[in-house]
């Protein structure tokens, strides 16, 4: 196959050559276009992908000196797993549009194409639209290591607590086994919500480990109206403290069922925030709803408010609280997490003060497993792991 290095003139090979009305508005786009069949050949490319990137038979080619901030591997694994699933992704990357210029943050979005008139895909249509230039990039880049650090520092801090953590869950659920015939009922009590506490310890730290990329697994199917009581019932304890009061409005019972703890570690990461800003007291609104085809989870607080540029919360290691109170890494997992269910997590100020974070997630998206590691400590004990009832 040849490359195209005219728009006006595409590749028909592969059938995904665009008409000349297509071609046209192709070409009035800000960002590059380029067409690719199922083995990453470029069948196409709009005016801008013929000026922004250098010639090339293929991605890997053209795009080989683009350095992606995530978790991209290859474009040799990336096409198969978007034509074969069906599902677009969306990467940031520093490229340089143009020889000797200074590289630029790019988001490439890779989206299935399928043959016109059927559900067959063919390939790919890749975009690639301009983003920050070259100080934005470096300090994009700065963080990318800095995340890439913790990824290996969560790596080794899962190795040293998960033998403790083996061992303890082990012989609490030996003493449960000798307290179902002791006549004292809270002693087993004690020990269940023991168990339950380090069960927690262990997904928060798979959580790590899936924000760093490098496990699987899978938790038991939950409504999603219980696992917002879950993690309600979880932080009332410091609900109490804080003399916040916690209110949720389920505006639809029938809400879909998800795998996973994700959901459950993104509603206690917004619970939590809203509550530390209300040291003083104050009201925590939590309402769910089906809108559209998506799940809609609004929480909402009467709180301090949002920094400004609000965009800015989501960044890691952002925080606004005092040195050694926060990381500044809850929001930035809540983004990753939902955005992995191709979902999307906002946040605005609320109409009486405070802040409103909205959560929409499509209701497909819901039944997907979830990566999450499954805590050897817990199998082994002889049980299944899931989020705490």
């Amino acid at each position: 196959m040849t490359i195209n290095t005219q728009s006006k003139a595409p590749s028909t090979t592969g059938g995904v050559r665009p008409p000349e009305f297509a071609s046209a508005v192709l070409d009035s786009l800000d960002g590059a276009v380029l067409v690719v069949d199922r083995n990453g050949t470029i069948c196409y490319r709009n005016t801008t992908g013929v000026s922004w990137l250098p010639d090339g038979p293929d991605l890997p080619t053209v795009l080989k000196e683009a350095r992606f901030l995530g978790p991209f591997e290859s474009w040799s694994n990336e096409l198969p797993r978007v034509i074969d699933e069906g599902h677009a992704s969306r990467f940031e990357a520093a490229l340089r549009l143009s020889a000797g210029s200074s590289p630029v943050l790019v988001t490439v979005r890779c989206t299935p194409l399928h043959e016109r008139g059927s559900q067959r895909v063919t390939g790919a249509v890749i975009l690639i639209e301009e983003g920050q230039r070259q100080e934005a990039v470096e300090e994009r880049l700065e963080v990318s290591k800095r995340l890439a650090s913790l990824g290996k520092l969560a790596t080794r801090v899962a190795h040293e607590l998960n033998n403790p953590l083996d061992g303890i869950l082990r012989y609490i659920n030996l003493a449960m086994r000798v307290a179902s015939d002791a006549p004292d009922s809270k002693l087993k009590a004690y020990l269940a919500e023991s168990r339950t506490g380090l069960i927690r310890m262990v997904q928060i730290i798979s959580e790590l480990l899936e924000f760093s990329r490098t496990t699987d697994g899978e938790f038991d199917e939950m409504n999603i109206n219980e696992v917002i009581e879950q993690a309600i019932k979880s932080t009332a304890s410091v609900a109490d403290a804080n003399g916040v009061v916690v209110a949720a409005d389920f505006h639809n019972q029938d809400m879909p069922a998800v795998r996973g703890s994700r959901l459950y570690q993104v509603c206690c990461n917004l619970i939590k925030n809203a509550i530390d800003a209300m040291p003083d007291g104050g009201r925590l609104s939590i309402t769910t709803g089906l809108v559209d085809d998506h799940v809609i989870i609004q929480v909402s607080d009467t709180g301090a408010g949002l920094p400004e540029p609000i965009e800015q919360i989501f960044e890691p290691f952002f925080t606004t609280k005092e040195a050694g109170k926060g990381t500044g890494l809850g929001l930035a997992i809540c983004k990753d997490f939902i955005e992995d269910m191709q979902g999307t997590i906002t946040a605005a100020p609320a109409d009486e003060g405070g802040a409103v974070f909205t959560v929409r997630v499509p209701i497909q998206e819901c039944h997907r497993p979830s990566p999450l590691t499954t805590s050897t400590a817990d199998t082994k004990a002889g049980e299944p792991a899931k989020p705490p009832r």
